[in-house]
């Protein structure tokens, strides 16, 4: 049966999962100020954000040398978003990362505040690190950057009911933002402050690896986490190779410790039904493991399950941030090899297919996962099949996983690049800087300038607003036109590093361009109309001086019938056709060349 008492109860025999795993000899310490609030309270409470700032100075402290403490950017709610660079040889800036060519492994806690395991297990590995505990002599081969809590305001919302399902600590922060936003939907649109912020850090530092530290919800597994890279299965597949064998270490470290770790995200295709099975997957760059991805480096997302207590799960996240850093220090080198040979690669895209979003397809195989022995029987409250989980007697599924990803849209990459017209260069210059992409200003005017243009055939704007906007989906297709290029207007290259990342912003019908996230919604609105009555004579007229008209209107009177019995359609039929109709119309504001 699915136990409703407090999610934040402890068993006690996972109170000693952290001897097991050698977690910290400091955790039976005394107090001090390097060590946690989750150690000091046998992982049954979590920090407020002041401990944050307190620990941070602390590290920098203690070792003024080897870690550094700094503000990268302020909340809506005026809090400063901090972060801590570690190294022993005092690597601990952008400017001696790059004099060193120094690898950078960047972790972060807290994006959905909620999920906060990585808080508290990445201040225990740093400190592990720092002391030698852990991987002794790796920070003399790579700089670990550690950003505590990235949703600092949703940490400070506070509750115990705050991740219903989740089995401690007593009490968490919020899921989203001050202003209601998710960060692991915003990376592309950066709408949010923090957004834009972490868009610096991640722009001044580079990390060729950046883990995303997560706690997942759903079924009431017996697996301790998951962990997911890219490029993998998608993005750069010649990069991906060297991101599967990433994962593929970091998971057989993991289940040396004894932990059960997945390489995909344990999600049912049919939500509350094991049998339906689960599917690997390549998001979209609105989350962090893809965004990061497009930019030809690696992006990692680490899911630890929540019906796993609280200390179980930091450990499971310290052993994973011990994983990565000793594969950093080792491998970090010829990562970004590999990585500059993909943004060379990027560099050649132009004319070439460049897949932009993934799906499954039917191919599948039986995985194994720990769970329990369930039913699932009519719901009197619901009226829909209630899934009963009883924890008193494990069992291990064996279940189908959709393995295989493919593209499921795939664009032709410009031969040169993109215009923006000047209309949209202002709002457009700052979004891309913001991405660390190149463009450039266009300053003498191109009359005339052949291009390829995107119409729109039919937009579809969903119904409901989701992260603030409404999205929205176009039909149509590129076609070659001449169109003045003004000065003032944006080039933005596909030759860039970035061309993966340049895209999927302004392709309009990949899941997470400007397009796609509303920004021109105004360029699909019908601005100026006919009155009928107007449309009735000019049609006349339009009839009687032009016989292929006259032709093509009685065809379509014959052969499509419910355009014949579409009063309104008739209609615009002319006034489509008449020099007044705004040929702007349905016209995507950006070009190729």
């Amino acid at each position: 049966m699915m136990n409703y008492t407090n999610p934040c109860r402890l068993r006690a025999g996972l109170l000693l999962v952290f001897t097991a795993v050698h977690l910290s000899a400091a955790s039976a310490a005394s107090p001090s100020e390097l060590t946690t609030i989750a150690e000091r309270s046998a992982f049954t409470r979590t920090g407020r954000y002041d401990e944050v700032e307190k620990l941070c100075a602390a590290f920098a402290a203690r070792w003024p040398d080897k870690a550094r403490c700094f503000e990268f950017g302020r909340s809506p709610e005026d809090r400063p978003l901090l972060a801590v660079a570690v190294s022993d040889d005092g690597v601990l800036d952008p400017e001696s990362v790059r004099a060193h060519q120094r690898p950078v492994v960047l972790f972060q806690g807290g994006i959905h505040a909620g999920e906060i395991d990585g808080k508290d297990a990445g201040f225990i590995a740093l400190r592990e690190l720092l002391e030698g505990r852990e991987n002794r002599g790796a920070l003399m081969r790579a700089t670990v950057l550690f950003v505590p809590v990235f949703n600092v305001d949703g940490h400070e919302r506070f509750g115990a009911w705050n991740r219903p399902n989740q089995r401690g600590p007593v009490e968490m922060g919020w899921r989203v933002t001050a202003q209601n936003l998710n960060l692991n939907r915003d990376y592309t649109k950066a709408d949010a402050p923090e957004m834009r912020a972490l868009l610096g850090l991640l722009n001044a530092w580079d990390p060729i690896l950046y883990a995303d530290l997560h706690v997942t919800d759903g079924a009431e597994l017996r697996e301790d986490l998951s962990v997911e890279v890219e490029p993998g299965d998608g993005w750069d597949l010649e990069l991906g190779h060297t991101g599967h064998a990433l994962r593929d270490e970091v998971l057989a470290r993991l289940q040396r410790k004894g932990f059960h770790a997945l390489p995909f995200y344990p999600e049912f295709v049919g939500a509350d039904d094991p049998q339906s099975g689960l599917a690997a997957d390549v998001r979209s760059p609105r989350f962090s493991l893809s965004y990061w991805a497009t930019r030809n480096r690696f992006g990692a997302l680490v899911e630890t399950h929540s019906w796993q207590e609280y200390p179980r799960r930091v450990a499971a996240t310290r052993e994973t941030i011990h994983a990565m850093v000793e594969l950093t220090a080792r491998d970090g080198a010829k990562w970004l090899g590999a990585a500059r040979a993909a943004d060379e690669r990027a560099r050649l895209l132009g004319g070439k297919p460049v897949a932009l979003s993934f799906r499954n397809t039917d191919a599948v195989r039986t995985v194994e996962l720990r769970g329990y022995e369930y039913t699932r029987e009519p719901s009197s409250v619901s009226g829909q099949p209630w899934i009963r989980y009883d924890s008193t007697r494990p069992t291990v599924w064996r279940l189908p996983l959709r393995y295989e990803v493919q593209p499921a849209l795939t664009v032709t990459a410009p031969a040169t690049g993109y215009f923006v017209p000047g209309a949209h260069a202002a709002w457009m210059s700052e979004k891309l800087a913001l991405h660390g992409v190149e463009f450039q200003h266009v300053i003498a005017p191109q009359p005339a300038s052949v291009v390829q243009t995107f119409r729109a055939d039919q937009t579809t704007t969903a119904a409901e607003t989701f992260e603030g906007r409404s999205l929205m989906t176009v039909d149509g297709a590129w076609r070659d036109e001449k169109r003045d290029i003004g000065p003032g207007a944006l080039f933005v290259p596909i030759a860039q590093p970035k061309a993966r990342l340049v895209m999927s912003l302004l392709e309009p019908q990949a899941p997470d361009s400007f397009v796609s996230w509303g920004y021109f919604s105004a360029a699909f609105e019908r601005k100026e109309y006919m009155e009928n009555y107007v449309t009735e004579a000019v049609a006349r007229q339009m009839l009687s001086q032009d016989p292929a008209l006259k032709a093509e209107f009685e065809r379509r009177l014959r052969e499509d019938a419910a355009f014949a019995g579409n009063p309104d359609a008739r209609l615009e039929f002319f006034y489509r056709r008449h020099p007044s109709w705004d040929e702007r119309y349905g016209l995507y504001p950006v070009y190729r060349k």
